[in-house]
């Protein structure tokens, strides 16, 4: 057993102050030994995710400073001293923890994943927050059915590339919105059998022509401002809007007795309410892996920086130019 009894030395990246991407700052962290029912996790990737630019801006508050990041990847080096379900030396990934933006962290066991030699550290980094949400969202509130219609908004994202994968995978019949041609032909190679360019067409209109006025089943929008009006007319009788962001501002207030006709509903989703306890959060991760085993899911990396780049990985983020998932490398 390797426990730690004093503070360890690591780089990492603070939020000072709430801002723009220049508000995330190198500083040295001083990481406590780990207690009980936690364990030390050097890094070898980082996920970044959109959440950890609505916490750096103040969107998402949390108190500074703090350290951004939810996911990462890498090996335990030490443990607390009840912990006996991981061992240093173990595999693992880790989400929906704040403070990965860093060497290492302290983190509790049940945040855990155990990773099996045969998944990489790049592939697991790109699924714990993005793959996981894409779970949670296709799987609690309408798991498609096959011949249904499913509009993925923003379906070149890391979110929405696993989306379109999950919802192909049951039969359903996928249609995703993007911004770019590039970006097109990324949700085609996920899956998508019909693809929107909404710079460029109204989608709503597009989604009602191209299923001779059923609409969509099921539509998942992490987009919200520009998309959610759309998506009331976009959505078919019976059918259920999914609501589980808002990378363009949160959408604008509605009546809810627009939903009776056509006996539509609207949720929202947060993946936190998904992995509750950690067997949830196991039995999602399990899948994803066997979906990555079995080939038909896979993560599309769009660019790998070092943690101290973490300003910039954010700045391609922000300007929704990026197709995948962005990792930030430890260079250890």
């Amino acid at each position: 057993m390797t426990t730690l009894t004093q503070n360890r030395d690591v780089a990492g990246i603070v939020v000072e102050r709430n801002g723009g991407p220049d508000v995330l700052e190198a500083q040295t962290l001083s990481l406590p030994a780990p207690g009980d029912g936690e364990v030390l996790v050097r890094h070898e990737m980082i996920g970044v995710n959109f959440v950890d630019i609505y916490r750096r801006r103040g969107d998402d508050p949390v108190p500074v400073p703090f350290t951004p990041g939810m996911e990462a990847t890498g090996v335990v080096e030490a443990i607390g001293p009840d912990v006996t379900d991981f061992q240093p030396g173990d595999r693992v990934a880790y989400a929906r923890w704040q403070g990965s933006y860093a060497q290492a962290a302290v983190v509790p066991v049940d945040s855990l994943i155990p990773l099996p030699e045969d998944i990489s550290f790049e592939q697991a980094a790109a699924f714990p927050m993005q793959g996981i949400t894409a779970h949670y969202l296709i799987h609690e509130f309408r798991k498609p059915a096959p011949g249904d219609v499913v509009l993925v908004h923003a379906a070149a994202g890391g979110v929405g590339l696993m989306l379109v994968q999950f919802a192909r995978h049951y039969g359903a019949r996928v249609i995703g919105t993007v911004s770019s041609q590039a970006k097109a032909d990324a949700a085609r190679e996920a899956g998508a059998h019909e693809v929107i360019n909404y710079t460029e067409q109204d989608f709503a209109d597009e989604v009602l022509r191209l299923t001779d006025g059923h609409g969509a089943d099921l539509i998942i929008d992490g987009v919200g401002k520009a998309t959610f009006g759309g998506d009331l007319r976009a959505v078919a009788k019976h059918g259920n809007i999914v609501v589980f962001g808002a990378a363009s501002g949160p959408a604008e207030p509605f009546s809810p007795g627009i939903l009776i006709g056509g006996s539509r509903t609207v949720s929202g989703g947060d993946v936190a309410d998904g992995i509750g306890t950690h067997e949830e959060l196991l039995a999602r991760a399990t899948d994803i892996i066997e979906g990555i085993r079995a080939g038909w899911l896979a993560s599309r990396i769009y660019a790998t920086l070092p943690l101290s780049d973490a300003a910039q990985a954010h700045r391609f983020l922000e300007d929704r130019q990026t197709i995948g998932k962005i990792l930030l490398s430890t260079g250890d």
